[in-house]
């Protein structure tokens, strides 16, 4: 899932400071999730910025909408009212939700209320750790499950490096080396000749050539 942090009040004030008119839209998939993007976040929101605006003495109008998803078409059709008869939305979807949203109704400014940090699992209720990075060419079939792109703080493809002491990463003390945490698991797994298999250097220029990268499924699109 996607996870994101709802920026600073005052940052997300700053942006939309001098609008009139202003729709604060939750995302009720991915970022709800983890309790910063979805309706309920958006009421919120809404709130504390509207204590802002009476302790500035500005008049501003602040409605509260959500959808699925923020990212795809289908899903607008019941917000469409509201974004037509607004002066700006203030989006709580993550950067993708921003940008296809920015593209879609191209007249009215649309504004990030979230950083979006990565992608991630739910470890335990309200705790999200990094998983995947999206790099473009999976390795978990060889490295027993682990991303060694996104839980390596050196991205080593072939590790681990000489810093590590006691399983520990010499960068991040606090953090296990996902190097030795897959030769434990292809130990476990009866798959340790996995471990000699060496990567080639990744090209990342493959994966963002030509900008921004693109997924087509055969028998959708003409």
């Amino acid at each position: 899932m996607i996870v994101g942090q709802q920026k600073p009040i005052d940052e997300i004030w700053k942006m939309i400071r001098g609008q009139r008119k202003v729709l604060v839209l939750g995302c009720n998939s991915c970022v709800a999730v983890c309790h910063q993007g979805g309706t309920k976040q958006a009421e919120v929101l809404a709130s504390l910025l509207r204590m802002q605006a009476v302790q500035e003495g500005i008049e501003i109008q602040l409605d509260v909408g959500g959808i699925e998803r923020q990212c795809e078409h289908e899903f607008f059709n019941s917000a469409l009212d509201a974004i037509s008869s607004t002066e700006s939305v203030l989006s709580l979807a993550c950067g993708v939700g921003v940008q296809f949203m920015a593209e879609k109704f191209k007249t009215t400014p649309v504004y990030p209320a979230l950083n979006t940090t990565f992608l991630g699992a739910v470890e335990r209720p309200g705790y999200f750790t990094e998983k995947c990075q999206a790099c473009g060419n999976c390795v978990l079939a060889v490295t027993g499950g682990l991303c060694p792109i996104a839980r390596c703080a050196k991205r080593l493809l072939n590790g681990p490096c000489g810093g590590v002491s006691n399983g520990k990463c010499e960068i991040n003390k606090e953090l296990d080396c996902v190097w030795q945490l897959i030769v434990e698991r292809l130990e476990a797994l009866g798959r340790l000749d996995d471990y000699e298999k060496l990567f080639p250097l990744k090209d990342w220029s493959k994966d963002r050539a030509g900008g921004p990268r693109t997924f087509k499924v055969e028998g959708f699109l003409p």
